[in-house]
């Protein structure tokens, strides 16, 4: 370590130490945070307490009610319960609302949604699909009144129709003190996927805290297996959440994770695959808690996802706590439709974001140009195989020109190959290797080749593909459509299925084979084969590894595709087939003799050689700058031998 390093560590520490010193608190701030901190700890304390002990009184009426003593004691109910004390005791009642897309189940046990079934849609074992059924799913709020915390799940409310048509169903649930006194919670279903929530107190500025300005809110959801896949279904499940007026984010989607998000949060999403329910604050959710946790392979269930949120609360009742539930498909127009109505940029929900569609670039390609496609298709072709394949060839033709060009340059590249091996010949060693790579660029001015054209047109595709990628496992119009032997194009194929464990085997195939994905794979090898025929051979070693790792990825990819869904697989495997028949037709059309006499009348072109491409100009500039810089580094190496 030398002087100037050790000076400079030491003028690094006295800036730092400098900068605590001066922004140290004084005794007074120390004196305030500490009696903020012991505030915060003893409200906290008896919160504990006043939950404990509200427990343990439920545990105690509880016991009561199985014996049937509790109606008719008063002053337990009243011990325990409060000014609520006729709502600690009941009889279940369910209230069913279906509006054409949702069956919904309202218990006044806690006046919570009980069950929701998507009308029209069936399980992979064609039952009907249950977002979530009976002791699946539970929402509670904590009741803070001026003597004790009162969970809503232990309360039995009053259930009343407000309102019953076609476009409107309303009931309200009703906690009453006495005719002029209640707390409430007002569920309204419309025509479409949504559930309004709204919380109001009435007349309670003496039941309830007037120090309360939140209430807290813990929702719980078990995500049950409802795809064919497990595992591709737990890949694309997720809990989700949006900062107020910020981007999307979601917890791990392959281990068990939770978090404490700071800051407003606008929605929460517990996602399945293909259905989400969603949490979405008229304001902001704050002091957000949530735990997406992955269940045992042998459970029914794939997560159980959790949420523990503050809500703004008015205990006067003069502003209502407004709370809105997507209970529906992961569909991107109907997510996006939530949107259109919207002014302001800031204020959109963004709820099609649940719908992974990779990054940036990759979801630009998926909304501006595969959905619409997609969709313009869905309108004139009923079937989703026709519409895969119609979306291949239209991909296929719209990048006709870049592969023919591209297939222009490999053929002019292949003519060359002897001579740029005469120049490696000529050229040999690293030491000579800046003139070997100025007689390959003239090599190439000279013929009017660019090493660049034959890969920049594969390149641009790579987006396309991966957008495809993300778009076929997440597009719900394939769920349950079939094609061919393919009856979910959502889910694989199997060609063969077995139950027994099998070592290796069952961990790479999950215990099937999927026929498109099988197909994939042999087509992948013959285009792979084809494409390797053209190549010149060599008897470098490398390169002959080279063209063994060429044949080894569609192999790894019948491991990586095997349970992803039949759609994809299909996508790929019709792809791979255009492009062997475009391979054949450039092959047809583009002969040596008609590249020999390209390269021949670009050599007699007057000013041939003269003009640039972008990127040689760069290229020869750039190795002209390195060359300079050899020489120098040379002559200065020479002038200290010298000395």
């Amino acid at each position: 370590m030398d002087k100037n390093t050790i000076i400079g560590l030491l003028l690094i520490f006295i800036v730092i130490f400098g900068f605590s010193w001066l922004n140290r608190p004084s005794e007074e701030q120390l004196a305030r945070q500490k009696a903020e901190r012991d505030s915060i700890e003893n409200v906290k304390a008896r919160a504990l307490e006043r939950q404990i002990e509200a427990e343990a009184a439920q545990a105690e009426a509880d016991s009561l009610a199985a014996t049937g003593d509790i109606a008719m004691d008063s002053a337990k109910l009243a011990a325990v319960y409060g000014d609520f004390a006729s709502a600690g005791v009941g009889v279940e009642k369910l209230d069913t609302i279906d509006n054409g897309k949702l069956r919904i189940v309202l218990s006044n046990k806690g006046a919570c949604v009980k069950s929701v079934e998507i009308i029209g849609q069936k399980r992979y074992d064609s039952k009907p699909y249950m977002l979530f059924d009976t002791d699946e799913a539970q929402v509670n709020y904590a009741l803070v009144t001026r003597n004790r915390i009162l969970n809503t799940k232990d309360l039995y409310f009053k259930s009343s129709v407000v309102e019953n048509s076609d476009d409107v169903h309303s009931i309200s649930m009703r906690l009453e003190v006495d005719s002029g006194k209640w707390f409430e919670i007002l569920y309204t279903v419309g025509n479409d996927y949504t559930v309004n929530t709204c919380i109001n107190a009435h007349n309670l500025t003496d039941v309830l805290a007037q120090n309360v300005s939140t209430i807290d809110m813990q929702a719980e959801q078990l995500i049950r297996q409802n795809e064919k896949g497990r595992k591709f279904e737990l890949r694309y499940s997720a809990l989700n959440y949006k900062y107020t007026g910020d981007d999307v984010d979601l917890l791990s989607e392959s281990k068990t994770d939770r978090e404490r998000l700071s800051g407003n949060i606008k929605w929460v999403a517990f996602k399945d695959q293909f259905f989400s329910n969603i949490f979405v604050a008229d304001e902001s959710f704050t002091g957000v808690d949530v735990e997406s946790e992955v269940m045992n392979d042998r459970s029914e269930y794939i997560r159980r996802h959790k949420m523990v949120a503050s809500l703004p609360f008015d205990p006067r009742g003069e502003k209502a706590t407004v709370l809105r539930n997507y209970y529906g498909p992961n569909k991107y127009d109907i997510l996006k439709g939530y949107d259109d109505e919207v002014e302001n940029e800031e204020d959109e929900l963004e709820l099609y974001k649940v719908i992974p569609m990779g990054w940036k670039v990759f979801s630009w390609i998926s909304t501006l140009i595969i959905i619409p496609v997609f969709n313009f298709l869905a309108k004139w072709f009923s079937n989703y195989g026709i519409i895969i394949l119609l979306m291949t060839i239209l991909l296929k033709i719209v990048i006709f020109p870049l592969m023919f060009k591209s297939f222009k340059s490999q053929a002019v590249m292949r003519l060359l190959r002897p001579e740029m091996e005469k120049l490696n010949e000529k050229y040999p060693g690293t030491d000579k290797a800046m003139e070997r790579q100025q007689a390959t660029m003239a090599l190439y001015k000279k013929a009017g080749a660019s090493p660049m054209s034959g890969c920049l047109p594969m390149l641009l595709q790579w987006p396309v593909l991966i957008a495809m990628f993300s778009f076929f496992p997440t597009c719900f119009e394939l769920r349950g459509e079939s094609f061919l032997w393919a009856k979910d194009l959502s889910a694989y194929d199997a060609l063969i299925e077995w139950n027994t464990y099998i070592p290796l085997i069952s961990w790479a195939f999950s215990n099937h084979i999927s026929l498109f994905c099988l197909l994939m794979t042999v087509v992948n090898v013959v285009y792979m084969k084809i494409n390797m025929a053209g190549q010149p051979t060599s008897n470098d070693p490398n390169a002959k590894m080279m063209k063994w790792m060429m044949y080894l990825m569609p192999i790894m990819f019948l491991f990586m595709f095997n349970n992803y869904s039949s759609g994809l697989s299909y996508y790929y495997f019709v792809s791979l087939l255009l492009s062997i028949f475009q391979t054949y037709m450039f092959r047809l059309f583009i002969t040596r003799e008609m590249v020999e006499e390209r390269m021949k009348n670009y050599k007699e072109k007057p000013g041939s050689g003269k003009k640039k491409s972008g990127f040689m100009a760069r290229l020869e500039a750039a190795q002209k700058q390195q060359q300079e810089m050899m020489r120098k580094q040379a002559a200065e190496q020479a002038k200290k031998n010298r000395h």
